[in-house]
């Protein structure tokens, strides 16, 4: 499974864990993902997307509607 947002492309980060001897190890640091499912009104049914709590916060504030014409310009199936 992908760890990426459907919204906002957020993906997860590489760095480095730095010990007190200064000893470096690999480490990755993965977005807040939820799966989470929106009613459309326009087509009756259910819409189930991957986003993080960030793309929530969009959805609440342009709309599921906007967000989901724009995921369909993208070239994204819905």
């Amino acid at each position: 499974m992908s760890q990426v947002c459907q919204i906002t492309g957020k993906k997860p980060l590489v760095g480095m864990n730095v010990s007190h001897s200064h000893i470096r190890t690999k480490k990755r640091s993965l977005p807040n993902l939820r799966w989470k499912r929106y009613w459309l009104g326009t087509e009756n049914r259910w819409v189930r997307l991957r986003i993080s709590t960030k793309g929530m916060r969009i959805i609440d504030k342009k709309g599921i509607e906007v967000i989901v014409a724009e995921l369909r310009s993208r070239g994204q199936k819905i």
